[in-house]
């Protein structure tokens, strides 16, 4: 059984509630359930008329919700019924990128608002058995969902080495993919990459230093395999296009990201859309007291855009 607690910390607060412009009855789409942190601060702001839909890959979050939100929330696939004067909240296991298909088959026309929180969760990190976090180790696993597509172990047991450097490169901004690409190649002839810890030892041996600035050296390598085996850029643009769509008039869009591939995934989506009108210029960040107490929000930039 999965403890009710989260390990989470939500990003960004202050500012996601006030850009998110939320009045009492307004349909909410969390796209990234997570640990429930920012779904917890809209449902504040919701009446008995509100209605929140959060959707997450992680079975293991959308079951955490569920207890932290603690209304009563009953889901059956994505039918939920909520408690008599509190919000309606559906809980649903799936990606963002199927927001469509999840509203077609709640007969929700429109949305008032869509929250990306594309970080990873702090539960996922410290899970061990997942391999998401090279300190607390454990299979080289690396998928959200790990009843969906392969673990990365496996991608790293037959992958060739030339996409495999590419993927680092591209996915990790690793100038040294190509030798970090070799070694897994030369390793998986003997005794193959299995663990998180095996992996980062071999990052470790193959790359100068042992961090890039504050970064481990790994870290690179680590992002790029879990965008790989989750196809996350892949779920970003295709939501980026057509999530839109659901909004309604002056409905907003939200997107936090932490790394550079989704921010200017984001930045070019909310500046180009014909749908969206660009509310930031510039990404906000969190401010001086938040990354003193969350260090891990350091990186975090959030874009608004609003439907036209």
């Amino acid at each position: 059984m999965l403890p009710i607690a989260t390990a989470h910390v939500p990003v960004l607060n202050a500012e996601v509630i006030e850009w998110s412009n939320v009045s009492e009855s307004m349909t909410l789409v969390d796209g990234t359930l997570g640990g429930a942190g920012h779904a917890k601060l809209l449902l504040q702001k919701l009446n008995a008329s509100g209605r929140l839909i959060g959707l997450d890959r992680d079975p293991e979050a959308i079951e955490r919700s569920r207890s932290i939100l603690s209304i009563g929330v009953q889901a059956i696939g994505v039918q939920a019924i909520g408690v008599q004067d509190a919000p309606r909240i559906d809980l649903v296991c799936q990606s963002y990128r199927e927001l469509p298909t999840v509203l077609e088959e709640l007969s929700i026309p429109q949305i008032d608002l869509i929250l990306l929180d594309l970080g990873l969760s702090s539960d996922q990190l410290a899970c061990r058995d997942r391999g998401f976090s090279f300190r607390t180790g454990g299979p080289l696993d690396l998928r959200f969902n790990p009843t969906e597509g392969i673990p990365a172990s496996e991608l790293l047991a037959w992958i060739g080495e030339e996409k495999l450097a590419n993927i680092i490169y591209e996915f990790g901004e690793e100038r040294f993919s190509r030798r970090i690409a070799k070694a897994i190649v030369e390793r998986r002839r003997s005794n193959p990459v299995t663990t998180a810890e095996q992996l980062h030892d071999l990052i470790h041996r193959v790359v100068p230093g042992r961090t890039h600035g504050r970064v481990d050296s790994a870290t690179r390598t680590f992002q790029a395999l879990r965008i790989a085996v989750n196809e996350e850029l892949e779920h970003l643009q295709f939501a980026l296009q057509e999530l839109p769509k659901h909004l309604a008039p002056g409905g907003r869009f939200l997107a936090i990201s932490f790394h550079s591939l989704e921010d200017r995934l984001v930045k070019n989506a909310f500046r180009d859309h014909p749908l969206l009108n660009r509310l930031t210029k510039k990404p906000i960040g969190p401010s001086d007291r938040e990354c003193q107490e969350n260090p891990r929000s350091r990186s975090a930039k959030l874009r608004v855009a609003e439907r036209v």
